[in-house]
């Protein structure tokens, strides 16, 4: 049987006239325009020269066509790459040279600063824009409808997606066709989706969360989704009252949360809410509870491994935990140093083992067996624990780790105290170099306005709660903390900021 997710996609199809995809000016896709349209996809890429394997790198914007792209891509076995489209050309060059792609898709209105770095790594160039419009949809309207999925088997590559690359070279993450099938097909059993779902769909489509999760999963539940070219509070409070789902990143809440349209009555309809890529403060948890009446749902997962764990449908949606492992996913805390499975509620470094682990790292075999144990397990880089009812709990990234006179710090449970205080907003806690203890915990502090929240207030807000070598050495205020396009705090960005400060 033919293993490929696009025909795994087709097979599961049980009503042909279902609407599939809405996009705002009212056009309507159904699940047979689906199969057709990524039809004629397949074969204009075909005509441009694509073969099983041959990586598709797409910079484009966010459209109903880049969804069909990414469908025919996997239709016609090959492999699909998208770009953050705020990279430069610079780092456009660095990814398309590395993954040596024969086909390259951008925006008409970047051709010209692209056409070098894809003439060098040898890709054509084809143009895609907003509007689903360009060379590209031209070849493939004027294509035949008709075209036999390939052959892939289960271990086939059917993405290479690149990790942000904070800290050193982005590395591929090499995901199968396996690996976003079985993600999918887990999510739609752990959060009881069906067709009668309709997914407000206002993420980006160049990263794990909206590309296969909220369009994979709702594709293979035979919903439908409304296509939102970006994050949009009006629409989506118009959208609610016929959607029954919205997949988002903690800032998507914050924002919400801020606007007095948000009650339980704008949100009667809706059945889940879902966050993600980001850690949701717990404040956020509880407000948006009190607010709507609603809980919602945090998960965790990675570029590399896709979804590995989710707050229950059923049962308790616990505030500041990613919930618990997703059907046939194995998640172990072990020791950083000897890779040993810790006792439960010891802090570790997390590992996980199932169907949804990628591959490898393209091109980088030393990366991979450094990362990725010969039984299977992936060291996600993340710290964390388990809990006594096997909820896991994400304390930070293992390079995150302050280590301060020889005491391990764990910066979540300093921000989830600075947090608590009245007139902060948000936090973040740093470890910088320190002639006396190594690495000083430091604080950086939004704050939300309110007179009198001073460096000497948190400080002494702190004392009783952690234990001195915990407590902050200095507290700085900012307006908001550096983020990347999915919400992620950039830290990396704040130790750089404040590497001197003990040092004047």
């Amino acid at each position: 049987m033919n293993a490929n997710l696009f025909d795994i996609l087709a097979r599961s199809i049980t009503d042909a006239e279902a609407p599939a995809i809405e996009t705002l000016d009212g056009a309507r896709i159904n699940y047979a325009d689906l199969v057709a349209r990524t039809g004629r996809m397949a074969n204009a890429l075909v005509s441009l020269g694509v073969k099983p394997d041959d990586r598709v790198a797409v910079q484009a914007e966010k459209s109903v066509e880049a969804i069909i792209l990414y469908l025919a891509t996997a239709r016609v076995g090959a492999v699909f790459l998208p770009l953050n489209t705020g990279y430069t050309a610079a780092e456009v060059a660095y990814f398309i040279n590395d993954a040596e792609p024969s086909l390259f898709v951008c925006d008409p209105s970047r051709a010209a600063d692209l056409t070098v770095a894809a003439e060098k790594a040898q890709a054509r160039m084809v143009t895609l824009d907003a509007k689903g419009k360009g060379s590209l949809t031209d070849a493939a309207a004027a294509a035949p409808a008709g075209f036999d999925t390939v052959l892939r088997d289960k271990d086939d590559l059917a993405a290479l997606l690149y990790t942000s690359g904070t800290t050193g070279r982005s590395k591929g993450a090499m995901l199968t066709h396996g690996n976003l099938v079985s993600n999918a097909l887990s999510l739609r059993e752990t959060w009881h989706y069906t067709d009668k779902d309709v997914l407000i769909h206002a993420l980006p489509i160049f990263h794990t969360h909206g590309l296969f999760v909220a369009t994979n999963v709702t594709l293979f539940s035979g919903a439908s989704m409304i296509f939102l070219p970006k994050f949009d509070i009006d629409r989506i409070f118009e959208l609610m009252g016929r959607a029954t789902v919205l997949m988002g990143v903690p800032t998507f809440y914050v924002r919400l949360l801020e606007d007095d349209m948000l009650n339980v009555e704008t949100t009667a309809n809706m059945r889940l809410f879902v966050s993600g890529s980001a850690p949701l403060l717990a404040e956020t948890h509880r407000e948006w509870r009190a607010r709507t009446g609603h809980a919602i749902l945090e998960r965790y997962g990675m570029t590399e491994t896709n979804m590995n764990t989710s707050n229950p449908y059923d049962g308790e949606r616990v505030a500041g935990t990613v919930g618990l492992p997703l059907p046939g996913t194995e998640v172990i805390v072990t020791d950083p140093e000897t890779g040993a499975e810790l006792l439960q509620g010891e802090i570790g470094m997390i590992e996980v083992r199932g169907a949804n682990v990628f591959k490898g790292y393209w091109r980088m075999p030393e990366k991979t067996d450094a990362e990725l144990r010969a039984n299977g397990f992936f060291i996600t880089g993340d710290l964390g624990r388990i809990d006594d009812k096997g909820y896991v709990h994400i304390v930070g990234r293992g390079k995150d780790l302050i280590i301060t006179g020889g005491y391990n710090v764990y910066p979540k449970e300093i921000e989830a105290e600075i947090d608590e205080i009245p007139g902060v907003l948000e936090s973040a806690v740093i470890g910088i170099a320190h002639k006396d203890f190594g690495e000083a915990v430091t604080a950086v502090v939004v704050p939300t306005g309110t007179p009198g929240l001073t460096e000497a207030a948190i400080i002494a807000a702190l004392e009783g709660h952690l234990a001195r070598f915990k407590q902050p050495k200095r507290v700085m205020f900012v307006t908001q903390l550096p983020r990347n396009t999915m919400g992620k705090v950039q830290k990396n960005l704040l130790r750089e900021q404040y590497a001197e400060l003990y040092h004047k």
